[in-house]
């Protein structure tokens, strides 16, 4: 599986009320509250976002509340992957629950910068940096994993 789009930067600490502001939670639909994505902290992001594009941020990404809603708008948006320092344990799990691709590599979140266009791919866990010409190594998901992830999240593989 592979991904190719540009770059939205964000910094370390970005918390699941800062992904989808809570006044929004009163309505089921995905799309509805995907409209709503990052708007606390970047009032354009849905504006700009395309299918394909990556999200790259610090440490303790997605940090907050355990709601399952935070990775859903992400992916709803048409983000191909978030790349992070580090992601808060329950987003981590919420993320392969509904099928959104994360990698974890601090130099790569240190050194890609936003708008770089970027291209993943998932089995090897190789980021490559297509502005820059560089390139990084991520852990790849176990095959398992990405299966749950291909399938479109826990409940999909399972049916499969």
């Amino acid at each position: 599986m592979k991904t190719q789009g540009k770059v939205f930067k964000y910094k370390d600490n970005v918390d699941t009320d800062v992904i989808i502001p809570a006044r929004y939670l009163n309505t089921p639909d995905a799309r509805e509250l995907a409209l709503h994505c990052m708007e606390d902290i970047d009032t354009d992001f849905v504006k700009n976002v395309n299918n394909g594009d990556i999200i790259v941020a610090g440490w303790n990404f997605g940090c907050g509340s355990s709601r399952e809603h935070a990775p859903l708008v992400i992916k709803t948006c048409g983000v191909g992957c978030v790349i992070a320092k580090s992601f808060a344990r329950i987003f981590y799990r919420n993320a392969i629950n509904i099928g959104l691709p994360i990698l974890e590599c601090e130099e790569a979140a240190d050194e890609i910068n936003v708008n770089d266009e970027i291209a993943i791919d998932f089995d090897s866990g190789v980021i490559t940096n297509i502005t820059q010409g560089k390139t990084y190594k991520a852990q790849p998901f176990p095959q398992f994993i990405q299966n749950i992830i291909t399938s479109g999240g826990l409940l999909a593989s399972l049916k499969e």
